[in-house]
């Protein structure tokens, strides 16, 4: 393993007109300003804020975050100190786009004064939606899916809540592909639609009980989105508890609300309590979990570099001993993909344990593609999705690719 990462690509931008970054600043903020508005009976002074933010993603400017949005002033002063000096009177589109997307939301939470003080506080603009795809009949079947896992050998259940977790909401499919003869293509059926799989490397990391490895095994689990997709996380940690790959585990969420549907504290309560009102196995495993939890085997931590608009290589020296002392960190989904090993136009072939040199441990990425970021590909696999003809193979979220730096 080197001792320094690679040369440093450029820093991706949103600011070249028809690219994916552009097109979230452009058009799927403003989406999401008019969402909020819509979902809430907002009082006159909370419209007129959503509406100047509305106004300010068409054609304004970073702007520091207001006295009265942070009363504590803790958090203006890590936003100044996570590059608000640097960035302030510049435009959305000319600043790193992770960054601009972080201030965006964090800006949002000002907007509708979630925090404080008044009413709105601590109301989360997103939880309607989260909510609802808790509740929605999708979520019924994949649970219900899980009362099939009992006929399957523990290896293939293994590789099953491992694909269920890494596709997310479309963990109907990670069901399917626990079954090696269904293959693993995209539609055309050109390219596997795993384009990197490690998981072999992350099971050597967390064997099973009994195999007469040295214990005990604690996972780090940095979640990604709540709703559908935390529940498959939430199972696959429960599940390595009962395989005994993993003595201790700890949850990493968001402390705020971000990125429309990242998971908070209170997401996990939502999702657990969702696994313990459906009955079958998802009770079983959501049972496990609340015991789990209340043992203190399972812990969840929202530390506030959660919502750094940063890579991780900038993390703080706190966060850095969590993570150092696991015995595997495993980032879940797209943002922490980009802030694992650096939201910039990396070849595709660049060395994924070159880019992640710097973390301090193992660690593993589970992702689906939604941005133009991507490292760790062999060659032969860029050249077949590039003359697959797939114009939007690194966005579209077709693909996906579990990593592993030992």
């Amino acid at each position: 393993m080197p001792d320094t990462p690679p040369e440093p690509a450029p820093v991706i931008l949103g600011n070249e007109p028809g690219s994916f970054p552009h097109g979230v600043l452009a058009d799927r903020h403003p989406a999401i300003v008019r969402q909020v508005r819509d979902a809430f009976p907002h009082d006159p002074a909370r419209r007129h804020a959503l509406d100047a933010l509305l106004a300010s993603c068409a054609d304004g400017v970073i702007e520091a975050l207001p006295a009265d949005a942070d009363p504590t002033g803790r958090d203006r002063d890590r936003w100044a100190h996570w590059g608000m000096d640097a960035y302030a009177g510049r435009s959305w589109y000319d600043v790193p786009w992770l960054w601009a997307e972080s201030h965006f939301y964090r800006r949002l939470l000002d907007a509708v004064g979630y925090f404080g003080p008044g009413a709105w506080q601590g109301v989360d603009p997103f939880r309607p939606a989260k909510l609802a795809e808790l509740d929605a009949p999708e979520t019924d079947e994949e649970l219900a899916a899980l009362d099939r896992l009992p006929a399957l050998n523990a290896d293939e259940r293994t590789r099953a809540l491992l694909h269920g977790s890494l596709w997310g909401n479309r963990a109907d499919l990670g069901f399917r592909l626990s079954d090696a003869s269904t293959g693993a293509t995209d539609t055309n059926g050109a390219v596997e639609a795993l384009v990197a799989d490690d998981s072999d490397t992350l099971w050597s990391l967390l064997p099973p009980s009994g195999t007469g490895t040295s214990g005990p095994n604690t996972l780090c689990l940095v979640a990604d989105n709540a709703g559908r997709e935390l529940v498959p996380d939430l199972l696959l940690v429960s599940h390595l508890l009962a395989e005994g790959r993993v003595d201790r585990a700890v949850l990493h969420v968001k402390p705020y609300p971000y990125y429309v549907s990242d998971a908070t504290p209170t997401d996990v309560l939502d999702a657990l309590r969702r696994l313990l009102a459906a009955g079958g196995e998802a009770t079983t495993y959501g049972e496990r979990l609340w015991t789990a939890l209340s043992d203190g085997r399972v812990t969840v931590r929202a530390h506030p570099f959660s919502c750094a608009p940063l890579p991780y290589a900038d993390m703080p020296d706190d966060l850095r001993e969590d993570f150092a002392a696991a015995t595997v960190t495993v980032l879940k989904g797209d943002l922490n993909y980009r802030r694992l090993v650096g939201d910039r136009w990396w070849p595709p072939t660049t060395s994924f344990a070159d880019a992640t040199a710097y973390f301090p441990g193992p660690v593993a990425a589970l992702r689906t593609l939604k941005s133009d970021v991507i490292t760790g590909l062999s060659a032969r696999t860029e050249a077949a999705l590039v003359a697959s003809g797939e114009q939007r193979w690194r966005t579209s979220g077709t693909h996906a690719l579990i990593q592993v730096r030992r």
